[in-house]
């Protein structure tokens, strides 16, 4: 790699560090913290929100679905734009009105506020468990293009290199140097995909014509994918739409309910179609490279699709341009890392450990912060794959909190038993299925069957809570 690439990626992490510096001289509160005052508004925090949701993870990962089935793996963002539609009807009018009168800090403390102390501890623990998963992936990610990129470099000191610098910034900034370097390394990401990454491998792999002669028909379809892995999709990523941690700290972020608002439909168009195509077409675009020879190294069995992106990069850019686009795909990274990273510190210290009272509230929720990352680092050096990590992640939050979420927002009188029961049962299910590696009829994930079984117990409990009652009014 070149000097001129290595100066530019070298000024932009330490502009990142430079924000993170610049908010910790003005943060005074957990409120300014986590919250970031909540005075943020709909641009901030609708670019916030696409680059915390699509991130490294889902760029790297939609690179890999590109890599390996073509347009069809952009399904998996479709799912993306619908539950940020559906969370900015349904969910956030409730939540933002809550969280301005309450000053919650935190999801699980919404939960507190309607079904009581016991569920909402419960639901920091899961939430806090799935993000440090989450914070994870997003490192791997980054060291997975880190490596790609500097040939000389292992994967173990580049997770080192990674998570220390995602680490650091956040630890120190709090949220609003989250969401400020999000809008910054949203602009930079799509800049540097639109405008360098996708003509330069456009035209480098030989434009339509090769393409076309290079891959199958399925690759340029859109339904080259079972109806059960869309299935799984939408089960997966839509109701992280309405139990993410990092969406409600934006939901409490912005200025009002409608800034808010506006935000998630920003989030959504960005999601789908814009993100979703491109990811997906630069991963088919390395496909076409490998299988023509350009990336002389490397073979269908001795490449990681995850990798043939970052590598395709690597071969085809020429000096300055690839400096450009790795700062692009370490935005992406870094985005997601440090909002997954605030979300699981938030969770530790306002609903396991309630030290958001304290008087030394801002410097536990450093200390916090620190520790996890350096967990969340110790994760991504056990794991290989970002996509399925990520996933998994998704899966346990989503299985044991989805229904308690819904029966607070549609049901008059929602069940704290239920909801607690539904939440260990899901969320159990899910664990279990996932690592006794269990095979699911037709091929659905095991979060489906968690959800389910979720919802089967919330609906026992309730019954037999309101049987129990009439009974006693009866007597």
């Amino acid at each position: 790699m070149h000097f001129i690439d290595i100066l530019i990626f070298v000024i932009y992490l330490i502009a990142m560090l430079g924000v993170g510096f610049f908010f910790m001289m003005r943060n005074k509160t957990p409120d300014d913290y986590y919250v970031g005052g909540r005075t943020l508004k709909a641009g901030h925090i609708g670019l916030s929100v696409v680059a915390t949701d699509v991130g490294g993870g889902f760029s790297i990962g939609l690179g890999g679905l590109g890599f390996i089935m073509g347009l069809s793996g952009s399904w998996l963002l479709f799912t993306g734009l619908i539950g940020a539609w559906l969370s900015a009807v349904f969910l956030i009018p409730k939540v933002s009105k809550i969280g301005k009168a309450q000053k919650l800090l935190t999801f699980p403390q919404f939960l507190g506020g309607v079904y009581g102390k016991r569920v909402a501890l419960f639901a920091g623990i899961i939430s806090a468990i799935g993000y440090i998963g989450f914070t994870s992936s997003q490192i791997l990610a980054g060291a997975k293009l880190a490596a790609s990129t500097f040939p000389e470099l292992s994967i173990e000191i580049a997770l080192i290199v990674m998570g220390t610098i995602a680490v650091v910034y956040t630890v120190l900034g709090g949220l609003k140097a989250v969401i400020y370097t999000d809008t910054i390394q949203w602009i930079i990401l799509m800049g540097g995909l639109l405008f360098v990454a996708l003509p330069f491998a456009y035209f480098k792999v030989g434009g339509i014509e090769t393409i076309q002669k290079t891959l199958k028909p399925d690759f340029l379809s859109l339904t080259a994918v079972s109806w059960s892995q869309i299935v799984n999709w939408m089960f997966t990523i839509v109701p992280i739409w309405f139990i993410g941690m990092t969406l409600y700290q934006r939901i409490y972020a912005a200025k009002d309910t409608k800034t808010a608002q506006r935000g998630w439909l920003i989030a959504g168009l960005f999601e789908y179609p814009l993100m979703a195509f491109l990811g997906v077409s630069l991963g088919m675009f390395a496909r076409v490279a490998l299988e023509n020879g350009l990336l002389t190294d490397y073979t269908l069995s001795t490449l990681d699709a995850e990798m043939g992106l970052p590598v395709l990069l690597r071969t085809i850019l020429p000096v300055g341009f690839m400096g450009i686009v790795l700062s692009a795909y370490f935005s992406a990274i870094m985005s997601t890392a440090d909002s997954c990273l605030m979300a699981a510190s938030g969770n530790v210290l306002t609903d396991v450990f309630k030290l958001h009272k304290s008087k030394y509230n801002l410097r536990y929720s450093q200390l916090i912060t620190l520790i996890i990352g350096v967990l969340a680092l110790f994760i991504a050096l056990k794991v290989t794959s970002v996509l399925e990590l990520m996933l998994h992640s998704y899966s346990f939050m989503v299985s044991g909190m989805i229904i308690p979420v819904l029966a607070a927002l549609f049901l008059k009188k929602p069940n704290p038993n239920a909801a607690l029961i539904a939440m260990i049962s899901g969320g159990f299910t899910t664990l279990c299925l996932i690592l006794l590696d269990v095979s699911i009829i037709w091929g659905l994930d095991a979060n489906i069957v968690g959800i389910s079984v979720s919802a089967v117990t919330y609906a026992i409990e309730h019954l037999i809570s309101n049987w129990q009652k009439t009974d006693l009014t009866y007597y």
